[in-house]
């Protein structure tokens, strides 16, 4: 079922929530938009069910809470990852006679707070040279996440491994993430868990990379937005909780007893070399490895606990474009 289906009235913001095994989180995010309703913005929740089983559950459950005439929950036919679900929904919304103006990328690990759907679009109406708003972050115990972040370059990738003091402060303006405060500011990009995009900057540069499965992405989309002289902004008045890494299964409460992901170690080889060029994506692992096996030999002497992920030092040399620069170059040279 489509929305045209539902109403017969224009939506101005269809919102993509794409659940993998996250039922309950799912039907909590849609709990926490249902009083949003009552704004002057018109909604559509388009639920992409990403082939985990879960699809007659979330379709009973938002009928029965009633959330049918303001929802809908359609099946992937597989588990292509964030690009490739969100994809789906854009697609859906962008087939509507009269396609929204908006489109909300909301993880289902997220809760919205009063008005924050509300607070994006007001910024972006006044704002008509942004193409791309992002949310305020807090964390389920209230407390604040107040983070957007810059582009990766060589010399965060050094600061990144190395995790000196000193060596921070000095690059400081290049290291990724942002402490944005409480004020409306310019940004690189947003994370993907609440970010607004205008329809105009998708249909000027096309839709998410489909080559990425986890991470990256929305990296990588800003990135494509910025080329095409679209602006980024961060907006603290649209508040969302969000915790942190139950969609994507990589969470700081189990980050020390697991490996890095394949796919993270693939996603942020395809977003240097894509964009930079093969021998950038070499010189930012030289940079990050480097740093990283400084930092771990440093830890080892003054015997401090290693916190990163089991075997993360040799997993990244094993993955690097040093060694395998001829297939990251082919993959990274495939555009969406």
């Amino acid at each position: 079922m489509t929305v045209a289906t539902l109403s017969n009235k224009a939506m101005r913001v269809a919102i993509i929530i794409v659940n993998y095994k996250t039922a309950e989180l799912t039907l909590s995010c849609l709990r926490s938009i249902e009083p949003e309703l009552s704004s002057s913005v018109t909604l559509h929740v388009i639920v992409v069910e990403g082939c985990s089983g879960e699809g007659a559950r979330l379709r009973k459950s938002v009928q029965a809470n009633g959330w049918d005439v303001w929802a809908t929950v359609i099946d992937a036919d597989r588990n292509g990852g964030f690009s490739y679900g969100n994809n789906i929904g854009i697609r859906e919304a962008m087939s509507w006679s009269v396609p929204p103006d908006f489109f909300l990328l909301l993880n289902p690990d997220t809760e919205v707070r009063p008005l924050s759907i509300q607070a994006l679009v007001d910024f972006l109406d006044r704002r008509a040279d942004v193409g791309i708003a992002g949310s305020s972050f807090e964390n389920p115990d209230g407390s604040e996440w107040p983070i957007a972040f810059r582009f990766p370059s060589v010399l965060s990738e050094l600061e990144r491994g190395l995790r000196l003091g000193f060596f921070s402060r000095i690059v400081r303006d290049r290291v990724v993430a942002r402490d944005m405060g409480g004020r409306e500011q310019q940004t690189d990009w947003v994370a993907g868990a609440s970010m607004m995009i205008r329809r105009e900057v998708l249909e000027g540069i096309g839709l998410l990379d489909e080559e990425y499965f986890l991470y990256y992405e929305e990296v990588d989309f800003c990135l494509r937005a910025k080329r095409a002289d679209w602006l980024c902004w961060y907006v603290p008045s649209s508040r969302v909780m969000h915790i942190s890494g139950q969609s994507t299964g990589v969470s700081s409460r189990d980050i020390k007893t697991k490996p890095m992901p394949s796919y993270w170690f693939e996603s942020r080889s395809r977003y240097f070399v894509k964009n930079y060029g093969i021998w950038n994506a070499r010189l930012a692992d030289l940079a990050y490895g480097t740093g990283l096996a400084i930092h771990k030999a440093r830890s080892w002497l003054s015997r401090k606990p290693d916190l990163d992920p089991p075997h993360l030092l040799r997993d990244f040399w094993l993955s690097s474009a040093l060694w395998r620069g001829a297939e990251l170059a082919s993959k990274g040279s495939s555009k969406h």
